[in-house]
Order: C-alpha cells, then structure tokens, then sequence
C-alpha cells in the first residue's frame, strides 16, 4: 500500500497544551478523506502540519513521499483549502488565475477556466462579490488546478447551506475521480462525508482514535452489534470510548 500521509508519535504543543498528541497514522493513496472530530481536536493543527504550514513539536510527518514544506517541488505536491475557503476579495476570478499559473509549476489554465465555466461564473466578477459557495467553489477550483497529488480541505463546507454543500461535495468527489487526487476532508457534518469519504480518520482529545476504510469499518461495526451502522454511530462510538 502506498500511503500519501503517514505520521509517526507526531504531536504539536502550544506553550503547555497539546493540539496534537503521539499521532500514529497511515493514509493510502488515492482516498477522500473524512476527518472527523469535536472542535479542538487537533484537525487543523493535522492539516497544516501537513500542509508545511506548522514544524512538528514531536514525531515526524511524511506527505508525498517527503518532509511537508520541504522546497517548491515538495510544496507543487499539496494544494491547501485552509477554513473559511480564503480568496481575496479585491480580486477578480481571472486574477486569481493568473495568480495562480505564476506561483503554480503545474498549473492547469484550462482545467481552471472550464471549472469556472460549468458554474456559471464570470472570470471578471470580484471574489468578494461571490456568494459563499461560490468562494468555497473558487476555492476548490485553485486547489485542484495546482494539480496536487494530495489536496488539503479544512472546513470547506461548515459555512454553507445545504444545497451549496452537496454541490460542493458533488464537485469535489468529481474532481478526484477525474484527477486521481487523494483527498483529506475536515468536517464536523459527518452526514456529508458519508457521501463524500472511502476513509476515515477520528480525531478526539488531539489523538487519533479511529481510522480506516469506511466500508471494512461499517461491516466490523455490523459484526459486533448485528446491525449496519451508520457512519455518525461510528463516530459518536469513537467519542464515547473517550469519555
């Protein structure tokens, strides 16, 4: 199995409290991602640390093969949606493209423009004039024409309404299908990633408690209880092992 992520007793500390703690986890190539757990359990500080955004405190973090942040060619292999799908809004959607093909070795121009094309936007509209499905949809289409083999989603959803976010998720499991991306998703709306996610990975208490294909994870949870469970049983069974 080729993993796109793998951490070893990774852990993050701010001063005395730990966001991450003795992170031991494998993700194999070729997955979306469910990441999953309460407000401060360490998905964020996860994702940056995988993003190069964060140095670890302890342990070690291998993303695409190498160190995260590790020179250009090591930071080509990982597109990032940090919260709140961030664009700036001065700026026109064509802007951002053409932002985007200058600090972007791999840069797919054409991907980009069709992309913006099916929703039915106007390269020339300002980002801060957009809706905010339409900026979490710009958003995923810069992550996607750096043309990443792993693409980095914190949040991208928590702020929209339901039909944005199904589009949103439509467009997403697309886009990976399409272009061969693995994909870690961070949510709180595990409804959402049922539709969306083959993986999951639980994050309670800055650990990782549960991790796995979802399918072998709903049949093992059948087995023990004689019924199928659903993707949020798993979890909250996950939280309540916590507890």
């Amino acid at each position: 199995m080729t993993a796109v992520l793998r951490a070893q007793g990774l852990g993050k500390r701010y001063k005395q409290r730990w966001a991450l703690a003795d992170c031991r986890l494998e993700i194999p190539a070729g997955r979306v991602v469910g990441l999953v757990g309460p407000n401060g359990a360490g998905k964020s500080t996860l994702l940056n640390l995988a993003a190069g955004m964060l140095t670890p405190t302890t342990g070690t973090i291998e993303v695409c093969g190498g160190r995260p942040g590790d020179g250009a060619a090591q930071l080509a292999k990982v597109g990032f949606v940090a919260q709140d799908t961030p664009t700036y809004a001065g700026l026109s959607i064509e802007d951002h493209f053409r932002l985007g093909a200058r600090l972007n070795p791999g840069w797919d121009d054409r991907l980009a423009r069709d992309r913006i094309r099916r929703l039915g936007l106007d390269p020339a509209q300002r980002a801060g004039s957009l809706s905010g499905g339409q900026r979490a949809q710009l958003a995923l289409t810069l992550g996607v024409a750096k043309c990443p083999e792993l693409l980095l989603l914190d949040e991208p959803v928590a702020a929209l309404d339901p039909l944005a976010r199904s589009r949103f998720l439509d467009d997403l499991t697309e886009a990976a299908a399409e272009l061969e991306l693995s994909v870690v998703l961070s949510s709180h709306l595990v409804a959402d990633l049922e539709r969306a996610c083959d993986h999951l990975v639980v994050l309670v208490g800055s650990r990782v408690r549960m991790a796995g294909d979802i399918d072998e994870l709903l049949t093992a949870g059948q087995q023990l209880t004689g019924r199928r469970p659903t993707l949020e049983d798993l979890v909250l069974t996950a939280l309540e092992e916590t507890r």
